[in-house]
């Protein structure tokens, strides 16, 4: 029996780990997050404990009640302008956290797979492989490189899981995508506005989990890329969107990113090479055709229940 602890389970990763880790009977799960699970059909090998992940008291006490082998840390301040703009915060969630969850860790002898993002790169010269040099232009993607070199520096074993813009959806997430935008917006008959000089490998949220559940199982260590293998501008992505679900392309129009004023800088070029994922863990991921399709089951599946 392994036993698997999941920080920000109530998010769209956590969700899907415990989807995909609960169909294994040979796993026990303990999930964590901020405020009550969101999680409405719990599968039996799971349970759920509120934790505040910035309080080193509170993950300690966590994981000596549980004593995990493995740690999928997955908890995160991920919208970009909002770390830039609440610095403070950012780095609290981000840096002070990790340390937390690295600590306890060690004095446990888990095993910490930490998500980490194509933000760490300035975007000149993607797809990036592992051994590509990060140089972070946002405080963002500052915050999570501060993180992995704490990884990098810990005594327990450890794997980081690099990914580009995750795309899926679950119960009780506000957030959308680029693929329920797009249907909503041309739905409405609304004319949308789409960078067509950002490169991305559009990541669908069961891949990237399949992905984390693969490296605990193969006990896996190091540095990995796990994200879609298209490299796709969101013009791209709109444009297969509104193919999919025979919807009007001409109210999709090109846009330059220099069009949107926001708060953070995005990196133009990113998204990643997958060999050694595929190679040494067997990953496979959809495309991002797959991945509309498989969106679209789900959002029939939820509307239906």
């Amino acid at each position: 029996m392994m036993k698997i602890l999941i920080t920000g389970t109530n998010g769209l990763l956590g969700q899907k780990l415990v989807s995909l880790a609960g169909k294994r009977n040979a796993i026990e799960i303990l999930g964590c997050g901020r405020g009550p699970c969101r999680i409405t059909e719990p599968p039996p090998n799971f349970q759920y404990a509120e934790c505040d992940i910035t309080n080193p008291g509170q993950v300690l006490a966590m994981f000596g009640g549980f004593s995990p082998d493995a740690v999928f840390h997955t908890a995160a301040m991920t919208n970009v302008d909002e770390c830039e703009l609440n610095p403070e915060a950012c780095r609290m969630q981000n840096v002070e956290a990790v340390k937390n969850v690295i600590a306890a860790c060690e004095e446990y002898g888990a095993h910490l797979i930490h998500l980490s993002t194509d933000f760490i790169f300035d975007g000149k010269d993607g797809p990036y492989n592992e051994e590509a040099r990060p140089n972070p232009i946002s405080i963002y993607g500052e915050s999570k490189y501060e993180a992995e070199k704490l990884v990098k520096n810990a005594s327990c074993t450890w794997s980081i899981v690099r990914t580009v813009l995750v795309y899926g959806i679950a119960r009780g997430l506000s957030r959308s995508n680029i693929i329920l935008w797009v249907k909503d917006s041309l739905e409405k008959g609304k004319e949308i506005q789409v960078v067509d000089d950002q490169f991305r490998t559009p990541t669908l949220a069961e891949d990237l989990a399949l992905g984390c559940l693969l490296i605990a199982e193969k006990k896996a260590e190091g540095m990995f890329n796990i994200s879609g293998k298209d490299f796709l501008t969101p013009y791209d992505m709109a444009l297969q969107t509104a193919d999919y679900f025979g919807l009007n392309k001409n109210l999709i129009k090109k846009a330059s990113a220099a069009t949107f004023s926001q708060p953070a800088k995005r990196p133009p070029r990113t998204g990643f090479t997958i060999e050694k994922a595929s190679q040494e863990l067997g990953y496979a991921p959809h495309s991002f055709a797959e991945g509309i399709e498989i969106l679209a089951g789900q959002m029939n599946q939820l509307s239906g229940s």
